[in-house]
């Protein structure tokens, strides 16, 4: 049976210019007095540019086209059986608290012609990880992503992660990790695709 070719339009959301770190200096300055923290003090005199910088390197995603990322590693390719790379670690931030949340993407897809370089895998995660994030968005953007850049039958991804907002504030609970996932083309229609893919990423 002839499968056809699932092709996805990606949303690529790429801003410029880069962020206001002056900008963000300030108001950083102005968050540590509102703390009642001194911020010309020794330890904190450096802390809002620090933290500027740090904003600008955890957010730097939307300021990457994930088109220019893979930067043409795509080539032709007759296999038509599964790829994947499991165990992508990842850090992001909660955009409702601005806490870390981390764990491991894993991704598969099956080629229709073409496969792409499996370093490009883990850089679409880093493009979207590097924004203000919730799970379930960010596992569908790769996804989406991905189904956008090359012919394929189908696009699979899944994430497994910790989030400090639940761990370090509100219930508090340390054992709680989410699991989400995104399953386009034969992944969401083909029960033996989805099966091979969460057995061979171990996820039960």
């Amino acid at each position: 049976m002839e499968t056809s070719i699932v092709k996805f339009e990606s949303e690529y959301s790429v801003r410029t210019p880069s962020p206001n770190t002056t900008g963000l200096e300030r108001l950083f300055s102005q968050v540590l007095t509102s703390l009642g923290e001194d911020p010309n003090r020794d330890g904190l005199r450096q802390t809002p540019a620090r933290v500027a910088r740090s904003l600008s390197f955890l957010t730097a995603g939307y300021w990457e086209d994930p088109g220019e990322v893979v930067n043409g590693a795509i080539f032709e390719n007759d296999s038509d059986e599964m790829v994947i790379v499991r165990d992508i670690e990842f850090y992001s931030l909660c955009e409702h608290h601005l806490l870390p949340f981390f764990g491991k993407c894993h991704i598969g897809y099956l080629p229709a012609g073409k496969v792409i370089g499996l370093s490009k895998l883990a850089r679409l995660v880093e493009v979207y990880c590097r924004r203000l994030q919730v799970q379930e968005r960010m596992t569908l953007e790769i996804a989406k992503a991905l189904g956008g850049l090359i012919p394929n039958h189908g696009v699979g991804v899944v994430v497994e992660a910790e989030h400090l907002c639940m761990k370090m504030r509100g219930v508090q609970k340390q054992s709680g990790d989410t699991v989400t996932s995104s399953l386009l083309g034969r992944f969401r229609e083909d029960p033996r695709t989805r099966n091979e893919f969460m057995s061979l990423i171990r996820i039960r």
